[in-house]
């Protein structure tokens, strides 16, 4: 896990990579930036690519493949029904996971679909050491009800806790206790949770959480999305770990996972997505739902070109200097926010650097949304795009009443092998001048706001002219006379 450190003491993330084919990039003025905000509703989701500088909203499908990625996407088995590419996906799964069925699906949210259709009834508890957006909302469409169970610092954005995704073990204990295993569903664990700033989760943890799964008969169902990013802090962070091959380390949270689930734009750095399982009734189950909602058995909805490519790119993922390059990007990032006073989340997590936005817009009030108004101003002041993981990605109550978030983040995705440290070093820049003049920025409204998963398409308005004053700010100000 590479790194380099100079003389002056400074340690410089470096690209444990070369590139050979680039996308030309462009900083659209001020003034077409402004405009294309308003157009946009003030969503940083509904902007075009087109409009956009860094792209940091997400890494879900943005990360770079490697060359080998492409080369395999050439003998892809373009048969509908008992492709040869599905079965050498199959194998690979097979062989890292230690799973006997893998079933596929064309991403991660057709995964907790799936899953959702299959195991949940109206009424049944899901505990979790923290939701996501999209896992919530297929459980709550189906009657379910999310329980959080995470470790006690995982909501306070300056710990040092270095794994503040851990379940809280005896919560779940009380709650098996209490409520009784007919009445839960599964117990949910996030790899590197991603609404609380990417933090992973011990191994430890997870065999804990586990044994007390078999205790009461439970499946334990695991979102691996952001497996690669949680296999680097066990292995650099958990004391236990530090001498087991990242290979090992799967095995072992393969053994403590009934179900594992991944959103390939993620893991692999692919398209698609899939299911792995030895739970015999539970695949019997997806398989016979997978034509109904996905495709056949044999691409379920995939691209076998994509699925050639997620077959060498799970495999890289048991090279340490592939899993370490987010991190350790995203650290750097993390420091040198903290050398100006931006307030972050600590410690460095994975997905991407992740803004504390209720302390930067300490006077904005969280039903105005001040994670989203954040991304909305930075993407003024730079043309970087983000998203935000606060009240805004939460949705109303039946009754009307607006649920507040427990944290409100602005997260900046650094995708795998795609930005570089010139770039990482404007974006710090950028943000550093947004929290020097953040008083300019006040909140936002909602004018259309869909009932679920209101942060996808929603269109909000500013309240007062704070756009326009930022701008002006922004060309006044000298920083901005050498763009």
């Amino acid at each position: 896990m590479t790194n380099i450190q100079f003389f002056s003491g400074e340690q410089i993330p470096v690209e444990m990579h070369k590139v050979k084919i680039l996308q030309k990039l462009h900083l659209p003025p001020l003034d077409e930036r402004l405009a294309a905000i308003a157009s946009a509703g003030y969503n940083t989701f509904l902007l075009n690519n087109s409009q956009v500088f860094l792209d940091m909203l997400t890494d879900s499908g943005t990360n770079a493949m490697s060359d080998h990625q492409l080369a395999a996407m050439m003998v892809a088995d373009d048969s509908y029904a008992g492709s040869a590419t599905f079965t050498r996906l199959e194998e690979t799964c097979g062989k890292i996971f230690h799973k006997d069925h893998f079933i596929p699906a064309h991403q991660g949210r057709a995964c907790e679909h799936l899953l959702a259709q299959l195991l949940v009834r109206p009424g049944q508890l899901v505990p979790m050491n923290y939701h996501f957006t999209t896992t919530k909302a297929h459980i709550v469409r189906m009657g379910g009800v999310v329980v959080e169970l995470p470790h006690e610092e995982a909501l306070d954005p300056e710990s040092t806790c270095p794994f503040k995704g851990n379940m809280d073990v005896e919560a779940l204990r009380r709650l098996l206790e209490d409520k009784g295993a007919e009445n839960i569903a599964f117990v949910r664990m996030e790899a590197g949770t991603n609404l609380i700033g990417g933090q992973p989760f011990s191994l430890a943890n997870l065999e804990a959480v586990h044994h007390l799964c078999r205790e009461f008969g439970v499946l334990l169902v695991l979102d691996a999305s952001l497996l690669a990013d949680n296999l680097y802090f066990i292995k650099v962070r958990e004391e236990a770990c530090r001498d087991m091959s990242i290979g090992e380390i799967v095995g072992r949270i393969a053994q403590s996972s009934d179900v594992i689930y991944f959103s390939a734009r993620k893991l692999g750095c692919a398209r698609g997505g899939g299911i792995c399982t030895s739970e015999g009734k539970v695949a019997a189950g997806l398989k016979e739902m997978l034509p109904l909602f996905e495709g056949f058995l044999t691409y379920g909805g995939m691209s076998v070109r994509e699925m050639e490519a997620l077959r060498v790119g799970l495999e890289e993922t048991l090279d340490e200097d592939m899993i370490s390059q987010g991190p350790l990007f995203i650290a750097y990032m993390v420091e040198e926010l903290q050398k100006r006073g931006v307030p972050v989340v600590t410690p460095p997590g994975g997905l991407g650097c992740h803004l504390d936005a209720r302390r930067f817009l300490d006077h904005v009030p969280q039903n105005h949304y001040p994670a989203g108004a954040l991304a909305a101003a930075l993407y003024i002041v730079s043309g970087i795009r983000g998203m935000e993981r606060g009240t805004m990605s939460e949705q109303r109550h039946p009754d009307g009443t607006e649920p507040l978030a427990d944290m409100e983040l602005l997260r900046l995705a650094l995708p795998r092998r795609v930005f570089t440290l010139s770039q990482v070093k404007y974006a710090v820049d950028r943000i550093a001048w947004l929290y020097e003049n953040r008083g300019l920025v006040e909140g936002l409204e909602f004018v259309e706001e869909p009932e679920t998963l209101r942060f996808f398409l929603g269109r909000l308005a500013p309240i007062g002219d704070w756009p326009a004053r930022l701008g002006r700010a922004l060309q006044e100000s000298l920083a901005y006379s050498t763009l």
